[in-house]
């Protein structure tokens, strides 16, 4: 059975404290706005890397793809989402 954008949404608050998970997506490929202090000082990368590690093997299992946009809370504020 494919993933919900709300289950996807619960499987990254689960591994990843974060301030704000927008998810949207159609059962396979999915589009997340993630915002957590967890990215301050990170690169992009680093940052999409502690969201793959909160959804561990679903990556690879349940989700084919995930397009992110990763905030600290103060450029989400900045960004007006």
């Amino acid at each position: 059975m494919l993933p919900t954008p709300e289950q996807v949404r619960e499987y990254i608050a689960a591994g990843l404290p974060c301030e704000h998970i927008d998810v949207t997506g159609d059962g396979s490929h999915f589009d997340a706005v993630i915002v957590s202090n967890a990215f301050e000082g990170k690169r992009p990368i680093a940052r999409h890397q502690l969201v793959y590690a909160a959804l561990g093997d679903r990556m690879k299992a349940e989700i084919h793809a995930l397009s992110m946009r990763t905030l600290t809370p103060g450029e989400y504020a900045k960004a007006g989402d």
